[in-house]
């Protein structure tokens, strides 16, 4: 099945994002809180293949961005990175359709390295799962999703525009209320 079959086959929503304020069409289904998170196989930095059973006991915050080497995109995995070393406890994830050698240079020169970037280019394994990929460009959906150790889906956020930031301080808090033990705020 070729990727434009695929994605003519899997499921369609309109009016959820624009891009320079232009709608798009987002390939797959709207994640909600309290639902199972799905499964995806994206690929690291050195080309091994990582799921999410690769976090399995781990809370999650998976930051979704078009493109690290967009000045948004940047700005968001380098606030996230920056995050990171005051929450150990959670694995931060930053997915794009760039290339993983991409990435990796991209994260060298930005001197990322609490957060691990991944890529999604092979398949659009994630994007397809969690609702992302954006038809018209082959690219993903700023978006930023909170997974707890069980799988289940604490927080979202579909950014209503790409080049929009997504609320860093509204995910921010559902992570630390949730390690608080705490029902983390919904959004």
């Amino acid at each position: 099945m070729t990727t434009a079959t695929a994605c003519a086959s899997a499921q369609e929503r309109k009016g959820v994002v624009t891009f320079k304020g232009n709608p798009l069409i987002l390939i797959g289904p709207e994640i909600t809180i309290g639902a199972q998170a799905p499964d995806f196989q994206v690929l690291g930095q050195d080309l091994s293949a990582i799921s999410l059973g690769s976090f399995q006991g781990k809370t999650l915050l998976i930051s979704v961005v078009p493109s690290v080497d967009t000045p948004v995109c940047d700005a968001q995995t380098k606030r996230f990175n920056q995050e990171a070393a005051t929450l150990p406890k959670v694995q931060m994830l930053t997915v794009s359709m760039d290339l993983p050698f991409a990435q990796k240079r991209w994260c060298g020169a930005a001197g990322v390295d609490n957060v691990k970037v991944v890529s999604d280019h092979r398949d659009a394994s994630f994007g397809k799962a969690y609702g992302v990929l954006i038809k018209e460009l082959r690219l993903l959906s700023r978006a930023i999703f909170l997974v707890d150790g069980k799988g289940t889906v604490r927080y979202v956020e579909y950014v209503p525009e790409v080049t929009s930031h997504p609320n860093y301080d509204a995910a921010l808090s559902a992570v630390r209320h949730y390690h608080a033990g705490e029902r983390a705020p919904t959004h």
